[in-house]
């Protein structure tokens, strides 16, 4: 019986995930394996190589959206994952954003986030 999670994210953009997932010092591997219990294993696009034994993953829909997959009772045994997860949500939340606005040609405009 597996031990993966598969959860539905807002994510869209990979490349912003993947520069978010550097800006808070994790390691990104592309079409790779997450790691789960006992040495069970989950192919995805974009897998957060994590302290200890447990990954996160996520994989791309048809519609561009991605699942989060990841083994979250292995993952909590090291880290507290709403933490985890929620700081990767914002980091993207914010680095879209900043992406946005510069595709927009708003290069020099002062941008200030606010998050809540």
């Amino acid at each position: 019986m597996s031990h993966f999670s598969t959860l539905r994210t807002k994510i869209t953009e990979a490349e912003i995930l993947k520069n978010s997932l550097c800006d808070l010092g994790i390691t990104v591997k592309n079409d790779a394996d997450v790691r789960g219990y006992n040495g069970q294993r989950v192919r995805a696009d974009i897998v957060a190589v994590l302290d200890g034994e447990y990954d996160l993953g996520w994989s791309q829909n048809s519609d561009g959206t991605f699942d989060l997959i990841a083994d979250l009772w292995g993952v909590a045994k090291k880290h507290n994952q709403t933490e985890l997860i929620n700081s990767i949500n914002q980091k993207y939340a914010v680095n879209k954003t900043l992406a946005e606005v510069k595709q927009r040609g708003l290069q020099n405009a002062n941008v200030k986030l606010v998050l809540q």
